[in-house]
């Protein structure tokens, strides 16, 4: 059984959920859980999401275990080796899964990614910002809108 827990930051309210000891779910939407202020997981992905948006954290320490595909789960592997502040295009992280040819795919892993922000889809571009520099149209989509991805990256110092 999911738990879960609200988390209030500063680009609203985000549902981390736990299951067996492992972060399996982060969204603005509620998760369909059990909601619980007792769980030390819960506390300690609670306490480094605060830390983070006060840009007090650079790298997030949680078990994680997303729910997907083997291509997808790779993907999300790859993701979370992207340094803070960085941003990496669709095919680089498709060249770096063993298939330059995914973009497309890469694009499509990261719109079902489970525990967003924790694996930092956000840091996914289009691979035109290496000659047009970062702006809203080399962004790339972003399941929980662009707005909320422009949010991130200025974060992070990106943009």
């Amino acid at each position: 059984m999911v738990l879960e827990r609200c988390v209030i930051t500063p680009i609203g309210r985000l549902y981390v959920g736990v299951e067996d000891e492992y972060i399996v779910a982060l969204d603005t939407r509620k998760l369909g859980g059990e909601e619980t202020h007792k769980h030390p997981l819960l506390d300690e992905a609670s306490r480094q999401l605060e830390a983070y948006f006060h840009k007090k954290l650079r790298a997030f320490d949680l078990p994680l275990n997303p729910s997907g595909s083997a291509f997808q789960k790779a993907v999300w592997r790859e993701l979370c080796n992207i340094p803070y502040g960085e941003v990496r295009s669709y095919q680089e992280i498709a060249r770096a899964v063993g298939n330059a040819k995914a973009s497309r795919a890469v694009g499509n892993a990261n719109n079902k990614n489970p525990i967003m922000i924790l694996i930092p889809c956000h840091r996914v571009v289009s691979h035109s910002y290496h000659t047009s520099g970062l702006s809203l149209k080399t962004l790339g989509g972003y399941a929980l809108g662009v707005e909320i991805k422009q949010c991130l990256l200025r974060l992070e110092m990106v943009l």
